[in-house]
C-alpha cells in the first residue's frame, strides 16, 4: 500500500501524485480537508482519505474506488458515471448529484439537495438527510436508511425510492408501493455489501406518480 501525506499543495499537484501512484496498490492521502475537487475523473484506481475531505471529493469519477475514513465536504460524487465513494461520516450540501452511474455510500447523514437528478447510480445513506432528497431523479436507487426532511423524492420521474425512517413531507408526483421480493433482496444486498446496519422489511418504497409529472 503507498501513502501520501499532502500539506500545503495545490489541487492539480495533489492529484497528479495521486495519478502517479494508482498502480494497482491503494494510495492512503491525509491532510486534504482544504482541497476541494480532490481524484476528479479519475478512472481506476483506489484511494483512501484518513480523515476529512474537501468540497468536490471524486467529481466525475469514471471508475475509481474512493473511501474517506470521516467527513467530507460539499457536492461529493457530483455528476460521477461509474467508481464507487464510500464516506465513513457525514456528507455535506448537494452529495451526489447528477449522478449517471456509479455507487455512493454514506454511512452518516448528508445534506439537502443529496441524489439530485440522479440519472443511474446507487445512492445510499446511512443516517439521516435533508430536504429535496432525490429531486428530479431519472434513474437509479435511493436509500435512505434514517430520517428525511421536506419534499422528500420531489418530482420523482423514473427510478426506486426507499426510506427506513420518517420524512417531514412527500414531494410532488411520489406515490407509494409495496415491496416486491426483489426490492427486499436488493437491500438485503447492499447492506451486506457496505456494511450497513438495516432491515429491509421496514423500509417504505417511493415511485413517481407519472413518468410526465410536469404536464399535469
Amino acid at each position: 500500500m503507498t501513502t501520501k501525506r499532502v500539506q500545503s499543495k495545490s489541487l492539480k499537484e495533489v492529484n497528479a501524485k495521486l495519478r502517479q501512484s494508482l498502480n494497482g496498490q491503494p494510495v492512503v492521502i491525509h491532510d486534504v480537508e482544504q482541497i476541494h475537487g480532490l481524484a476528479a475523473g479519475f478512472s481506476h484506481g483506489e484511494i483512501i482519505v484518513e480523515g476529512s475531505a474537501g468540497d468536490y471529493l471524486g467529481a466525475l469519477n469514471a471508475g475509481a474506488t474512493i473511501r474517506v475514513t470521516q467527513n467530507s465536504g460539499r457536492y461529493a460524487g457530483d455528476n460521477m458515471n461509474g467508481g464507487v465513494l464510500i464516506i465513513e461520516g457525514d456528507a455535506g450540501f448537494g452529495a451526489a448529484e447528477y449522478c449517471y452511474g456509479g455507487t455512493v455510500v454514506i454511512h452518516g447523514n448528508a445534506g439537502d439537495f443529496t441524489a439530485t437528478m440522479n440519472k443511474g447510480a446507487t445512492i445510499i445513506v446511512g443516517g439521516n438527510v435533508g430536504d429535496e432528497v432525490g429531486t428530479y431523479m431519472l434513474k437509479g436507487d435511493v436509500i435512505v436508511v434514517g430520517d428525511a426532511g421536506e419534499h422528500f423524492a420531489n418530482y420523482l420521474i423514473r427510478g426506486s425510492v426507499y426510506i427506513g425512517g420518517n420524512y417531514s413531507s412527500l414531494g410532488h408526483n411520489t406515490r407509494m408501493v409495496d415491496l416486491a421480493d426483489e426490492d427486499i433482496a436488493k437491500l438485503k444486498a447492499y447492506f451486506e455489501t457496505y456494511g450497513i446496519q438495516a432491515e429491509p422489511l421496514k423500509f417504505r418504497k417511493f415511485v413517481a406518480a407519472s413518468e410526465k409529472p410536469f404536464y399535469h
